[in-house]
């Protein structure tokens, strides 16, 4: 038996964020970028309640700025609006507030749009909230916010999405369904990539965080969050440690994830602090690792940490 949680509704196609017809009287989170690249504008959000601070790798305490911020106000709805961060940051806060939630993708790789999970540092630490609450009750996914995106965020964004899929496929926590789907996305986005078709790495990306929002991320994503936690975007941390963890674990995807990693020519990672230490923090991580197709011990990561830092991710 499995269960399947996803958002009510799911809007997707070009121009779909320009013509829904939002509410009035909203909060919109997003980040300074967003925000310079006029995609309020876009959806024609320019007088709405705006808070446009979120940076990448979020904390708990933006979410708690926000509330103190905006806390005398009776909002009809939250809407977030650009990258994972800004997304994970709207759900949480949309949640406090026991609002209703729509969610606009921007660079489309963290799946969050379509996702019960909210990642959010904690005493500097990224932690990974998992509540049915998190759902939007609208994601609008528009292949628009694609065009003159930098290449250096398309690059992570779609490498995020493909070791979501990658991993998920192989996790203890997976079903026919998220495999499918799993399967599919990894199709869709190797040929976005390879292939220049940003079409298919937006399609990609949503029936990705569709799969892996459904069971879970594994070894990879484990293995990240500690190159994340030193400043290392969370793609370029994963083009690296799920291509190792796909070594260890003998996915089917080895091969194919590895390619586009080079395909994407991401510069080698090294960790500042300790192995063993960073191997303590890792082996907290049940979510991610109790799910991994293959038993981890702390000698295992401090073996796939050192081969990283050592430039042996693949050799």
């Amino acid at each position: 038996m499995f269960e399947i949680k996803q958002p009510s509704r799911i809007i997707f196609g070009r121009d779909s964020a320009k013509k829904y017809k939002f509410p009035k009287n909203c909060l919109v989170i997003t980040s300074s970028g967003a925000k310079k690249r006029n995609w309020l504008e876009y959806i024609g959000m320019i007088n709405s309640y705006v808070f446009d601070k979120v940076e990448p790798n979020p904390s708990i305490d933006i979410v708690n700025q926000i509330l103190s911020e905006f806390h005398s106000q009776n909002f009809s709805c939250v809407i977030g609006i650009g990258g994972g961060s800004s997304l994970d940051v709207a759900k949480f806060v949309a949640n406090k507030l026991k609002k209703s939630k729509i969610l606009i993708p921007t660079t489309f790789g963290s799946g969050s749009e379509v996702t019960r999970i909210s990642v959010l540092k904690v005493n500097s630490k990224k932690q990974s909230f998992h509540d049915d609450d998190l759902l939007a009750n609208v994601a609008i996914i528009d292949p628009n916010f694609l065009e003159n995106t930098p290449s250096s965020i398309i690059s992570n964004s779609a490498i995020d999405a493909c070791a979501q899929c990658s991993e998920a496929f192989d996790s203890k926590a997976g079903n026919m369904y998220t495999k499918f789907l799993c399967s599919k996305a990894f199709e869709l986005l190797e040929d976005g990539i390879l292939n220049s078709n940003h079409e298919n790495l937006v399609l990609g990306s949503l029936i990705d965080g569709l799969g892996f929002g459904n069971c879970s991320t594994t070894l990879g994503h484990a293995l990240s969050y500690v190159y994340s936690n030193e400043g290392i975007s969370h793609g370029h941390a994963l083009a690296f440690t799920t291509a190792i963890a796909h070594k260890y674990n003998k996915s089917i995807f080895y091969n194919r994830f590895l390619n586009l990693v080079k395909t994407l020519g991401f510069s080698e990672i090294a960790l500042k602090q300790d192995t063993e230490i960073a191997a303590e923090l890792i082996l907290e991580d049940r979510k991610h690792l109790d799910n991994n197709p293959k038993p981890v011990e702390k000698k295992d990561i401090i073996l796939l940490l050192r081969k990283i830092n050592s430039g042996l991710a693949w050799k």
